[in-house]
């Protein structure tokens, strides 16, 4: 009886510890350069949620914001190692790798949540995906987080690709974001997110080319006097994990993660979309002047000079007629 009772009991145990390991055995950091008032981090806070609940909390992932798990090309090279991060990045970079990818950056290239949505069935787009996962190691989850369009930010107002001439323009340390604000008539100058408020402050740079939530994010209107809506850029961000990782979830875990984050992405941008107008009249009170009467369709010109000089302009083509195919 008592050998009965010791082998029950060692049962229950091992039962006990293996559903602890189990609730354990997943967990993911999840990182972004924004701080915690954007809604980008909201999202992200829920789309965690969400997974920990469909999960039964076998699948747990911590937000990060602002920068906190480091500079992004150095987090991108750890997950392409292994390593169990997520990030919020952008085609630019990921371009660095798969570089047809970087057009989903280039000027004026969508202009519609609706436009991503349709992106994301493409046979390019899919076929791009799998490169970057087998052979760089990098899953995209999803690039349904659309932050709006990227507008140039000065101390002088913008109407022209001949007002920007001269002007250092912030842009990300990728080369669709060099040639692209080059071709639209400024100087790009590389610069980690999170240097911009001080860079504009000490005069390295004359502007940045940003959205509008990144403007009370970092209190941007302190240093800077213009939004002149050029409308360049719908940001389109990408949800990265390291593929390995990825590969090693159960299967109904993966397929969560994924439906999770693109449902999470959809709502915040279209919560994002609503809150543009309110973004405005806030940077407005704090003393910013809207350029609204910009030349967009010199712009336009200009900016296919980025597809030409990247060697892009088939694949923009190919998309386009793959998604004017799809209803």
């Amino acid at each position: 009886m008592k050998k009965i009772l010791s082998l029950v009991v060692l049962v229950s145990l091992l039962l006990v510890l293996t559903a602890s390991a189990s609730a354990q055995e997943y967990t993911l950091r999840y990182g972004h350069v924004l701080n915690e008032s954007h809604p980008f981090h909201e999202g992200f806070v829920n789309m965690a949620e969400r997974v920990e609940n469909r999960t039964d909390g076998d699948l747990q992932i911590e937000v990060f914001p602002s920068s906190q798990l480091g500079v992004e090309e150095d987090v991108l090279e750890q997950l392409r190692s292994g390593v169990p991060i997520a990030w919020n990045t952008d085609a630019a970079r990921l371009g660095s790798y798969v570089p047809g990818l970087a057009v989903v950056n280039a000027p004026y290239f969508v202009d519609t949540i609706e436009d991503v949505e349709k992106l994301r069935q493409t046979p390019t787009m899919q076929k791009w995906e799998e490169e970057l996962a087998e052979e760089y190691g990098i899953k995209i989850l999803s690039f349904s987080w659309v932050q709006g369009f990227r507008h140039f930010m000065t101390n002088e107002p913008v109407r022209s690709p001949e007002d920007l001439d001269g002007l250092r323009i912030r842009t990300p340390p990728a080369p669709i974001w060099h040639q692209s604000v080059e071709a639209l008539g400024a100087v790009p100058t590389a610069m980690n997110f999170g240097d911009i408020y001080t860079g504009i402050q000490q005069g390295s740079v004359d502007g940045a080319e940003l959205v509008y939530s990144n403007i009370p994010a970092g209190n941007l209107f302190e240093v800077l006097d213009y939004v002149n809506e050029t409308r360049h850029f719908l940001l389109v961000n990408f949800q990265v994990v390291s593929n390995q990782w990825f590969e090693s979830l159960p299967e109904a875990y993966q397929e969560v993660l994924v439906e999770e984050s693109n449902r999470a992405g959809l709502e915040t941008s279209r919560k994002l979309a609503e809150q543009t107008e309110e973004i405005k009249q806030t940077v407005q009170e704090e003393g910013m002047t809207i350029v609204e009467d910009v030349d967009l369709e010199a712009f336009r010109e200009a900016g296919m000079q980025a597809y030409e000089e990247l060697d892009l302009m088939d694949e923009r083509e190919q998309i386009y007629e793959e998604m004017e195919a799809i209803e």
